[in-house]
């Protein structure tokens, strides 16, 4: 498969996340929660252990400054300009401007998604795999984050499930685009892990880090060996 294809199987998570939450299933909302503690530790693992040493073999001394620039654009877009958005069913009423607002700030996040795919191919099949796996863990419950937030603020589930869509869409564009956009071609790992970095560790491992019991870590340390299974198998 291309690394296209990849980037369309990823959307279309987006849009299962979505109808989760748009069909009010309750036990799917269940299994999603545990999704995003099984999508932070394999998303921390891939970058620590692959994107963030192959940004910096290929990259040299401007990986890190592009990794800390892509983390930057991250927490800018979603939780300075877009005050109001976290990876979880939104349970309060929001505003239209907040719905709208948290969706462009997700669009930047999910086009570095199709970068980061790309970006992978483009060193080995294997570490195109890791990440595309990566992505599509969490692209379940940013789906669900999204639709939840178009519903709250009082949109009709087609809307809600269409809002999950257009972040489907830009991944497809960033994978698209990669090899054609000389920075992204050149930096794009680096971007790829910084990216990769913020959204496991500081939007997916809050939303479970405070909650009681083992369950919900248990899947977290799980994510990491979930990894470390994968990585054996295509290596």
């Amino acid at each position: 498969m291309t690394p296209l294809t990849y980037a369309l199987l990823s959307a279309m998570a987006n849009i299962v996340g979505a109808l989760a939450v748009a069909g009010r299933g309750r036990r799917s909302l269940r299994v999603l929660e545990a999704l995003i503690a099984v999508a932070a530790g394999f998303m921390i693992s891939v970058a620590l252990t692959q994107l963030v040493p192959e940004a910096i073999a290929r990259g040299g001394s401007s990986a890190p400054v592009m990794m800390l620039a892509g983390y930057l654009a991250v927490h800018l877009t979603q939780h300075t300009l877009a005050r109001h958005f976290h990876f979880g069913e939104e349970t309060h009423h929001v505003t239209t401007a907040i719905s709208v607002s948290a969706l462009v700030g997700l669009l930047m996040h999910t086009f570095v998604d199709g970068v980061a795919i790309a970006s992978g191919f483009g060193v080995s099949r294997e570490l195109g795999v890791l990440v595309f796996l990566a992505v599509v863990l969490h692209k379940l419950p940013e789906g669900l984050a999204i639709a939840s937030l178009f519903l709250a603020a009082g949109h009709r589930p087609r809307a809600a499930v269409g809002a999950a869509g257009a972040l489907g869409l830009t991944t497809l564009v960033g994978v698209a685009v990669t090899d054609f956009v000389a920075p992204l071609a050149t930096h794009g790992l680096a971007l790829a892990a910084g990216v990769t970095l913020y959204v496991a560790a500081s939007n997916l491992v809050p939303e479970f880090q405070a909650k009681p019991g083992w369950r919900l870590a248990a899947f977290f340390f799980g994510g990491c060996a979930l990894f470390a299974v994968a990585s054996r198998v295509l290596h």
